[in-house]
């Protein structure tokens, strides 16, 4: 469950809302529906960015955690990854460096192909309550998207809750094959409210909080804020509540998985007022 990707699944079915936008829209002038299938298609991209960022990730604080751990029990770290990934750790007092090296012909993970390498930097302190960890991307591609940039990563033991936290601030160029090009910034906060230490990964309970954007070099952008923080219980395909802000080029409103059950039924309220029912695929 941990490399499912929810955003994804978010944004493409915002692409049917998109498409369900054009589709009304047939008494319009026909010059009218090109701007509205490019945002169709900058949902698209926009929904490779999550992608790619959250597998990035998943991989990246998996890498971490196995360290640290390694090094608490004074073992030899198991990363859990194909053999066409090299994992390389630079030891300096209490700097670490992890090197995660996809090579340059590239390895398949979870479905996905990686190229490249993502490098971890931190300052290793088991007593500290904080702990900053810096990513940066060399000559890296997830499948055939290329990622630069890099991201931030705040780990917390106990935030004001008491619970461990992920604060994550991002800030990427992507390029794609065909020459477009986009801009991912923002924050995204993970909070672990239930199960951190039972051992029982059934238990694990993760909210999601936060906002982000991507622009395109056109000056469309696509922004996204957490109003209701999203629950995701790892035993259940998808978000179970929650709420999200989405705005985009051409149209607006509030995605909403509803008040817990885990189903595939969420509804999306168009800025108008408008309500339209969705099924998660």
């Amino acid at each position: 469950m941990k490399q499912i990707n929810l955003n994804l699944r978010l944004l493409m079915t915002l692409v049917i809302a998109s498409l369900f936008i054009v589709s009304c829209s047939k008494e319009e002038p026909v010059n009218n529906d090109e701007p509205q299938q490019q945002d169709t298609s900058e949902v698209r991209s926009s929904a490779e960015i999550d992608h790619a960022s959250d597998a990035m990730d998943d991989i990246s604080l998996d890498v971490y955690e196995i360290q640290e751990q390694s090094e608490i029990n004074r073992s030899t770290a198991n990363f859990n990854l194909p053999d066409c990934v090299t994992v390389t750790v630079v030891m300096e007092q209490n700097y670490r460096e992890i090197t995660i090296d996809f090579g340059t012909e590239g390895c398949l993970i979870h479905g996905n192909v990686l190229k490249g390498k993502i490098i971890l930097t931190y300052t290793r302190d088991p007593e500290a309550q904080e702990v900053l960890i810096t990513k940066t991307l060399e000559d890296f591609y997830f499948n055939v998207v290329n990622l630069e940039g890099g991201k931030s990563i705040l780990k917390q033991l106990s935030n004001e809750n008491g619970n461990p936290q992920f604060t994550k601030t991002v800030d990427l160029t992507i390029n794609w094959p065909n020459g477009a090009q986009a801009t991912r910034t923002g924050v995204k906060i993970r909070e672990w409210i239930e199960g951190f230490g039972s051992g029982v990964w059934s238990d694990n309970v993760f909210e999601i909080t936060g906002n982000w954007s991507t622009t395109f070099v056109n000056g469309n952008t696509h922004s996204y804020e957490v109003i209701i923080p999203l629950r995701r219980e790892v035993v259940c395909y998808f978000f179970v509540s929650g709420s999200m802000d989405v705005q985009r080029t051409n149209f607006g409103g509030v995605f909403d998985w509803g008040d817990g059950n885990c189903d595939n039924m969420a509804t999306f309220t168009f800025n108008n007022g408008e309500v339209i029912d969705i099924i998660l695929q």
